[in-house]
């Protein structure tokens, strides 16, 4: 069940901005002095959830995940719209950008609210602290994971706040540095927490396990990676949904296949002022189709438009496409929808994550939609251990029974390839089993094949995204930007 809650506002780090209160689950709100505060559990707690706040702002993360690479384009109303989202597309982004500049200042304001419950860990005891600081270790490991992803070398602090004036002392770390502590982190979350939770959407065990995984792959550790997700695999209580039709709907949200969920609600409202104080999932309203009328779905704005390249990706008959990809104009002359186009239209919408009929409509109803991200699943689980076993050369058997598992409840002929055949055989299989869900940029990154898959990829330039000059400026000009730009 989703749950609502008035948030204190802590400083957020680097960006030098507070950021917006916003709703997630029943706490009542404080004004103290921070020195002050920590003095019971429930004060842990509340600052935890703080923390977890900013998850929902990581919608434009997963937008860019997909128009950074060749499963989308922009889309939108014109050429103009969102220019920065425009320019990612095209591969023509410089650090003048608002959208970097959000994913940068909003992955660490969540930073500085996990740092800020780990600076006065030790103020007082009680039973369930261990898992507190468990859970915040896991959020800053994952704002961390989304900012290494992005920029690369990032400043890196743990255990005590940015405050303003730090960015004068503070360096950009070495990623393999910021890695260090996201494993460590990740390794304490996965050590101290259950595979069960009382309270829905909170971190796990598997879920710690999982991104540490993931973690892992991206470095090139096949091992390690191997040995923590096979230990997720053989003793985790997550499965693959029967009926993949049915994972992304609202009413089948934090199901058995999902080892960690962005929690959202459509009960606040938002606006365009302030769009990561809202609940919703965001990224859905981008999403949508342009002037919709029509059963089942609800109008958005046609971002995110999927492309026939990665619609041509899908082998015949694989019951995964018409769920992953929504063909609008067969849609539309089966059920009678009207529709408008919008800029580079290609026919194709994000089905996974467009808005559904049926929610509370608040506010601005295409900011607020209640659809959770289903940021980890097991498949994608089943499909980074066939990678670290295959590319890790510890066993072609293994990582074909596992990446045979994702493709049997497709219904999918089973894979019988060994070596680089069956290399490129997973990376066809994350690409269509995972589209729309923000992986597919930086899946090509890590793997080598961007320059060859994205037009106008420079190698040596693209792998990260440039630091926001703001930021730059701010550092007194201490922090250098990223090669090329």
């Amino acid at each position: 069940m989703k749950k609502i809650i008035n948030l204190f506002l802590i400083l957020s780090a680097t960006v030098f901005i507070n950021s917006c209160t916003d709703d997630y689950v029943d706490v009542a709100s404080r004004d103290v002095n921070s020195e002050d505060f920590f003095n019971t559990s429930e004060d842990y707690q509340s600052a935890l959830i703080g923390a977890y706040d900013l998850l929902q702002s990581t919608y434009m993360n997963v937008m860019l995940g997909e128009i950074a690479s060749n499963n989308t384009v922009a889309g939108g109303e014109s050429a103009t719209d969102v220019i920065g989202i425009q320019q990612i597309d095209d591969m023509m982004h410089t650090p003048v950008n608002d959208q970097l500049k959000d994913i940068w200042g909003w992955m660490y304001a969540g930073i500085n609210r996990a740092n800020y419950i780990m600076e006065f860990q030790d103020k007082i005891e009680f039973p369930e602290k261990q898992q507190v600081l468990a859970q915040a270790r896991f959020l800053r490991a994952y704002y961390y994971f989304e900012l290494v992803k992005f920029f690369g070398d990032v400043p890196l602090v743990v255990d005590k706040r940015i405050l303003f004036g730090d960015q004068f002392e503070i360096d950009r770390t070495p990623k393999a540095d910021v890695y260090t502590q996201i494993e460590l982190d990740l390794i304490f979350a996965a050590n101290n927490l259950d595979y069960t939770t009382i309270e829905t959407g909170r971190v796990t065990k598997g879920a710690a396990q999982a991104l540490l995984g993931k973690v892992y792959l991206y470095q090139n550790k096949f091992d390690d990676a191997a040995n923590v997700l096979d230990e997720l695999i053989l003793m985790g209580p997550y499965d693959l949904v029967d009926d993949y039709e049915t994972i992304f709907e609202n009413d089948n949200e934090n199901n058995i296949e999902s080892v960690f969920e962005v929690q959202y609600t459509d009960v606040e409202g938002a606006g365009f002022g302030c769009l990561q104080c809202s609940e919703g999932n965001v990224a859905v309203g981008f999403n949508g189709i342009r002037n919709y009328t029509g059963p089942v779905f609800d109008s958005g704005f046609s971002f995110n438009l999927p492309t026939q390249d990665v619609y041509d990706e899908f082998e015949p008959n694989d019951l995964r496409l018409p769920v992953a990809i929504l063909d609008i104009d067969d849609w539309a002359t089966s059920n009678g929808a009207t529709f408008n186009t919008g800029f580079e239209h290609t026919g194709y919408y994000n089905r996974k994550y467009i808005a559904r009929k049926g929610d509370l409509n608040t506010g601005d109803q295409n900011l607020t939609n209640p659809n959770n991200y289903r940021a980890i699943r097991f498949a994608d689980v089943y499909l980074m251990a066939a990678e670290a076993y295959n590319r890790g050369n510890l066993g072609d058997d293994i990582a074909r029974d596992y990446l045979n598992e994702v493709r049997m409840r497709a219904m999918m002929p089973l894979v019988t390839a060994t070596g680089a055949a069956l290399t490129d055989a997973i990376y066809h299989e994350r690409r269509v089993e995972l589209v729309g869900e923000g992986h597919h940029f930086f899946d090509l990154v890590r793997t080598g094949r961007a320059a060859t898959e994205i037009n106008g990829f420079v190698t040596g330039k693209h792998e990260v995204f440039p630091i926001p000059v703001d930021e730059i400026i701010l550092s007194g000009n201490r922090w250098e930007q990223n090669p090329n730009y």
